[in-house]
């Protein structure tokens, strides 16, 4: 048997009412872990030191608001994602653990908070994402360009992966993302449209994909990526249309991980996919002519991102030299 371990580090701990507006639902027994999805207690006396970190910047990570399986494992090695624009998400998807409400204001001092954060952790590559905002007229999308602005001045050397929301109907909030040239845009369609309704009832699959296609027409520079949920009870031949979709707008990069449910008002597991099939559904992506493909139970966004990153810039470089 497999044990699963969630440390709630957050103000109030586990007991606090996370999502109100998911109490009227009926509850979603959580199944038992397969074994082959093993996450240990963080231990490591750097986990703590990058936690006392980000307690010190008063800086939110997705890693904490999301309950990520890897954050032992990733703040062990001074890995975090820093979530900005606060920890109220105006949106309520029935698989996501963050806090849905109405939102604070946006603080003017995060973008030097997160880039003394990043100086400090020495990192030489970090993701930054935030909760959506659909209360702000370009929906944060200028909070993202500050925030690389200061993180490019405070450390010239770490390159940028910023996973955004899909800003939608925000006219012009992707361009302002966009000419701060983060070096990896990052949107995750999450799941298969049929699945949207449900799983992602606030936003529109189409939307999320002509906002990876556009960040390619505005800078085909910059590195495109996009992240599924698996085992929700999409079906094999509806992951391979969305790769082709993805393809057809130039995303680079995929990443392919278990869906575990945070609580029992979320969306249920539908079933677990073995190792073996995310074998193949990495081998399907690789054959579909992504550069980097990431495909495992507990694979996340910002997982080894630093290491994805060095593999994709070789992967391009390897790419531009078979086509001469």
């Amino acid at each position: 048997m497999s044990t699963r371990v969630l440390i709630d580090h957050r103000k109030g701990g586990s007991n606090t009412v996370r999502h109100p507006e998911k109490a009227h639902k009926p509850d979603n027994p959580i199944a038992r872990k397969p074994e082959w999805i093993r996450v240990k207690a963080p231990t490591h006396p750097i986990y703590h030191e990058t936690r006392q970190l980000m307690r010190d910047n008063k800086l939110v990570t997705v890693c904490e608001e999301a309950a990520c399986p890897n954050i032992g494992e990733c703040w062990s090695q001074r890995h975090a994602t820093m979530m900005i624009m606060g920890e109220i998400c105006t949106r309520a998807c029935s698989f996501c653990n963050v806090t849905t409400g109405l939102p604070h204001a946006l603080d003017a001092d995060e973008p030097e908070r997160v880039a003394e954060a990043v100086a400090k952790l020495g990192l030489r590559h970090v993701v930054i994402t935030s909760v959506d905002r659909d209360d702000l007229a370009d929906g944060g999308a200028l909070h993202f360009a500050r925030v690389i602005a200061a993180i490019r001045r405070d450390a010239p050397d770490t390159t940028i992966e910023i996973l955004t929301p899909d800003f939608l109907r925000k006219n012009n909030a992707l361009e302002v993302v966009v000419d701060a040239r983060p070096d990896v845009f990052n949107h995750n369609l999450e799941t298969v449209p049929r699945l949207y309704p449900t799983i992602r009832p606030g936003a529109r699959y189409y939307q999320s994909l002509r906002l990876l296609d556009r960040v390619k027409q505005l800078d085909p520079s910059i590195f495109t990526k996009s992240g599924l949920m698996l085992g929700l009870g999409e079906e094999k031949m509806e992951l391979a249309q969305v790769m082709d979709d993805l393809r057809i707008a130039d995303v680079d990069f995929i990443t392919m991980g278990q869906y575990l449910q945070p609580t029992v008002k979320h969306a249920a597991v539908q079933r677990f996919v073995t190792p073996q099939e995310f074998e193949e559904y990495g081998t399907m992506a690789r054959v579909k002519g992504f550069l980097q493909v990431s495909a495992s139970p507990l694979t996340r966004s910002s997982y080894h991102a630093d290491a994805d990153f060095a593999e994709l810039k070789n992967a391009r470089t390897a790419r531009l030299k078979g086509a001469n």
